[in-house]
């Protein structure tokens, strides 16, 4: 009897370790699936990089002007699991992504797959970037390789077992991370509030900080945009839905005019981490400043989501 127990403890513990090995596995595109894609085109990939917010995690800590076009890493971000440090992504073929290929590329975006099959952290915000089309993915690819080559390796991520171990990120894929609109809008919704939704939700991953986030670090999406403590503990980002805290008195004008100058309502300046999100909002167009803003206003009120952002 003891070893029939043993032996269907055995089997169930054997079937457990192969059922996670199979659903935490990465998981890549298609071959092929790039081959439909017009020709990338760089200038394109420029606007994708300012959406997408990329110079202000992976320029040097503090770089302004155009040392935020050198993509040397280095920035920590601290969080509940440890501290995550942006790598290099310049074109360098050794120490950045010069040796990447298009495949390479849209992979780590769209999946938080490595060149080398593993899982990314989702400190890197591909939940976001999954939104995003394969166009827009390869337009960025070719800018990202008209930038200056950087040498120098920022280190590894300073983490503590068992957040070192990356199979485990499979499952959390599985639990929060998909390509859907966050919100469903209406069918009367206008061509800006479209283009805003694909703008905030994707590229410029907005709800990575302005989205509170339960236990296991999965953003809590019937509290979209309401407003969070801060990754690193200390300070919250803020409410930018209509709800109470929010910005219910800002019109859409004050929004975009806010995304190009830094600038309040109330006179007030940009100030903290947004200092450098809103740098790269400036460099948008105007149209897409006023797209972001007109989604912003569509977006269902909530009431502050700062309480239950921990």
């Amino acid at each position: 009897m003891k070893k029939t127990l043993l032996t269907t403890a055995l089997v169930a513990i054997a079937g457990g370790g192969v059922a996670f090995w199979m659903l935490s596995a990465p998981t890549s595109l298609e071959a092929g699936a790039l081959g439909a894609l017009e020709a990338p085109d760089a200038a394109r990939g420029e606007q994708v990089f300012w959406a997408g917010g990329c110079a202000s995690c992976h320029a040097r800590p503090g770089a302004d002007g155009d040392a935020r076009l050198e993509l040397a890493g280095g920035v920590e971000l601290k969080s509940d699991f440890g501290t995550f440090v942006a790598p290099n992504i310049s074109p360098h073929p050794e120490d950045g992504i010069g040796g990447w290929s298009d495949m390479d590329f849209a992979n780590a975006m769209l999946h938080g797959v490595s060149p080398e099959g593993a899982h990314y952290y989702p400190a890197f915000p591909y939940p976001s970037y999954a939104r995003m089309t394969g166009q827009d993915v390869s337009d960025l690819f070719a800018f990202l390789k008209t930038l200056p080559e950087v040498e120098g390796d920022v280190g590894a991520h300073k983490l503590s077992f068992p957040f070192t171990m990356r199979r485990g990120i499979g499952l959390w894929k599985l639990a929060f991370m998909h390509d859907a609109p966050v919100l469903v809008l209406g069918s009367d919704a206008s061509e800006a509030e479209k283009r805003g939704q694909y703008l905030v939700e994707g590229a410029g991953h907005c709800g990575e900080c302005h989205t509170p986030r339960n236990f296991a670090g999965g953003q809590l999406y019937d509290q979209w945009l309401a407003g969070a403590v801060s990754a690193e503990g200390e300070g919250i980002v803020p409410n930018v839905t209509s709800g109470d805290g929010g910005i219910d008195s800002w019109s859409a004008g004050d929004i975009a005019y806010y995304l190009e100058s830094g600038f309040t309502p109330e006179f007030d300046s940009v100030g903290g981490a947004m200092v450098s999100v809103q740098k790269n909002m400036a460099r948008l167009s105007r149209e897409d400043r006023e797209a972001i803003a007109a989604y912003l206003k569509a977006v269902p009120a909530r009431p502050n989501g700062y309480p239950s952002s921990r």
